[in-house]
């Protein structure tokens, strides 16, 4: 996605110089979220995106690999050999954590290409009995479409509750009632201590009838290739990007989930995996480089948005915007007892983060209104019956 809409973008942008698309899979570029839903359970064969990309005068080169950069020398190589540049942009995207001791068992699936999605459709179909280890969005989402093609479900979450890594605990408790109100079994604080043919092996000793497992445990910044490059990496493995989504070499930018950039709304360096921003940042890239081209260059643009993102799980369309990681104020909206309700994230006072479930105009106008930084009404604000953005001050 940020490969693409960076390439597109430059175009947009009016920049006439070669664009090169290099992609490690073979298939036309597409796009994601359809992987775990109308892909996954065989309503659509494919989700390319709808560009000509001749037309833009893009040069695709797919199926190759890039094995390192060399920032000293402007090129990166691949197994054809190296491609010069005169400006790189890093779109490397995230890949898996796998769980240890299970890459290459044979039953053992993870879900974030095309191919990992073709692999586990037939799997749906014939209604194999599925293990999915980890509560997380993508683990709900799969749940979601197992359950769907009529497969018997067992979610394992080595943490007490589902989304533990990014909800706190009373917002993720409601949602632990949803997998059994859809047939899916939720075990919590529970590892896996072992994946054998047609099982999967709890610490403690349960086993669990599995045709086939699913790990959903998280991504991390796809970056190893950049090993010796001169490009900062962080801790957490992503490309310190500055706010203009410039990397630390020279000509070189990085976006989308490879990539942590620091936000002065939110006062701290983000690493946004999602969708959104993979869309947003190109546009933020491609200004820049476009900017700098002309006879008189432009002021680069700074990225500094309000992240957000969506899941589609167990009948629910759940929406997040902001980032709740500073608040000091948690505020219902509705009860987590009915169908729709949503969760205010304030500090001083100031909306910075909502999560939404099936209240869609909330998302909207909160999204707004965090923008604007602007106050709420804590009272005026809880009461769902108040347009959100009624109860500003």
């Amino acid at each position: 996605m940020a490969g693409v809409q960076t390439a597109v973008a430059l175009r947009e942008q009016g920049f006439t110089g070669t664009v090169t698309l290099i992609g490690a899979e073979p298939h036309q570029p597409y796009d994601r979220p359809p992987l775990s839903k109308a892909i996954l359970l065989g309503k659509a064969e494919d989700s390319a995106f709808d560009i000509d990309f001749e037309a833009l005068g893009v040069e695709l080169r797919l199926g190759l690999e890039v094995t390192r950069v060399r920032t000293g020398a402007h090129e990166v190589d691949t197994v054809s050999g190296p491609v010069p540049y005169d400006v790189l942009v890093l779109a490397t995207g995230a890949e898996p954590v796998t769980l240890p001791g299970t890459v290459g068992v044979p039953g053992v699936h993870l879900l974030r290409t095309l191919d990992d999605a073709a692999r586990l459709r037939p799997l749906l179909t014939e209604q194999h009995d599925i293990v999915v280890v980890g509560a997380g969005w993508i683990g709900a989402e799969f749940a979601t479409a197992a359950r769907e093609a009529g497969c018997r479900v067992t979610v394992v979450e080595a943490a007490g509750r589902p989304l533990a890594g990014t909800m706190p605990a009373e917002v993720a408790a409601p949602m632990a009632a949803w997998y059994e109100q859809h047939g899916a079994e939720l075990v919590t604080g529970a590892r896996v201590e072992a994946v054998e043919p047609g099982a999967v092996v709890l610490a403690g000793g349960r086993r669990i009838p599995a045709g086939a497992v699913v790990v959903g445990i998280g991504a991390r910044p796809a970056t190893s290739l950049l090993a010796g490059s001169g490009i900062e990496l962080g801790p957490d493995g992503a490309v310190v990007a500055d706010r203009y989504l410039r990397a630390s070499a020279p000509d070189v930018y990085a976006v989308g989930d490879c990539a942590s950039y620091p936000s002065g709304r939110y006062g701290e360096r983000l690493l946004v995996h999602h969708w959104d921003n993979a869309l947003q940042g190109p546009r933020t890239v491609a200004a820049n480089i476009a900017g700098d081209q002309e006879p008189e260059p432009r002021a680069l643009e700074a990225y500094d948005p309000v992240p957000y993102f969506w899941s589609e799980q167990f009948g629910r369309f759940v929406q997040y915007a902001g980032h709740h990681g500073a608040a000091d104020t948690l505020l219902w909206r509705g009860s987590p007892a009915e169908d729709t309700w949503s969760v205010l994230w304030l500090r001083e006072g100031v909306l910075v983060a909502l999560l939404t479930v099936g209240r869609p105009r909330d998302l909207a106008q909160g999204r707004k209104l965090i923008v604007s930084g602007t106050e709420l009404d804590p009272a005026r604000a809880a009461d769902p019956s108040v347009p959100l953005k009624a109860a500003a001050r």
